[in-house]
């Protein structure tokens, strides 16, 4: 076995120490980083120190790819793979509009759920949306290569209208911590990432409420909303979708501890959608 340098071992031993539950590959990642051993010093610093990892590389590994991960924006989990991957079975399944499917990344963060379904089950006419402004310039830059558009307001408020009844996927990662439970959260992400992208509200369910209240107006015939949430939330999160007007159905994965609940607009359901301001109650 080769023997491992000295700044390496000394990253390893300070990250194990500090909690890293994978301490060596995040040392064998910030070393490959690093143009010196005290670059390697300084970046391992900024990691014991809470910062996370994807903020200090710059980028997040998700769905085979590399996403970029500007200071500050929401890092996409892992688990969240299993909603690309549900979404992706969907735009494969038989029923060709003779268009190109149109795919809507809502409350998108970074754009890594857009990217990688562009990616797994393109070509697409792809747009993204979030209310954070740091996120839809880091998802701007993720996008760019599929063509997709990114667009910055409160969920549905910065879609084209055009985009009214023709989106056949609706993916959509909403916050979903209940507000009181988001000071028991690691300090990478109550630190780090904005609150926005986290705070689901008292229950949190506040925002996919709201997702779920609108999907109708925005869902093409046949179309799909994929809302991911929580094993314990997904009795609720079911309810939201049937009270308007969507079927639902839960898929998960205990190998990736994920939660998604998928539904279509129900045929011959009229479905009365106003707009929703944004801070209104829901």
């Amino acid at each position: 076995m080769k023997a491992r340098p000295a700044p390496l071992l000394t990253a390893i031993t300070r990250l194990r120490a500090a909690g890293c539950v994978f301490a060596e590959e995040e040392a064998g990642l910030l070393a490959t980083a690093a143009a010196s051993p005290d670059h390697l010093e300084a970046l391992v610093e900024q990691r014991v120190s809470g910062l996370p990892l994807e903020h200090i590389l710059g980028w997040a590994a998700f769905c085979g790819l590399r996403i970029r991960v500007d200071p500050g924006v929401f890092v996409p989990r892992r688990r969240t793979e299993f909603l690309v991957r549900q979404a992706a079975r969907l735009l494969a399944a038989p029923g060709s509009t003779g268009r190109l499917p149109v795919v809507v990344d809502l409350c998108c963060g970074s754009g890594a759920v857009g990217t990688a379904l562009a990616a797994l089950a393109g070509p697409l006419e792809l747009h993204a949306a979030d209310i954070d402004p740091a996120a839809v310039r880091c998802a701007a830059v993720n996008i760019a290569p599929s063509g997709g558009a990114v667009h910055q307001g409160d969920l549905y408020e910065p879609l084209p209208e055009r985009l009214r009844g023709r989106v056949d996927v609706l993916a959509v990662n909403a916050p979903y911590v209940p507000s009181a439970d988001i000071a028991t959260m690691p300090q990478e992400a109550r630190l780090h990432e904005p609150r926005v992208s986290l705070d689901g509200g008292a229950d949190g369910l506040q925002v996919q409420r709201r997702v779920a209240a609108a999907a109708p107006d925005w869902l093409a015939p046949g179309g799909s909303l994929l809302i991911e949430t929580s094993r314990r939330q997904a009795p609720r999160t079911v309810e939201l979708f049937i009270r308007n007007g969507l079927t639902a159905r839960v898929a998960s994965s205990k190998a990736l501890e994920a939660t998604v609940v998928i539904g279509t607009v129900v045929a011959g359901t009229a479905v009365s959608v106003s707009p929703v301001q944004p801070g209104a109650p829901v």
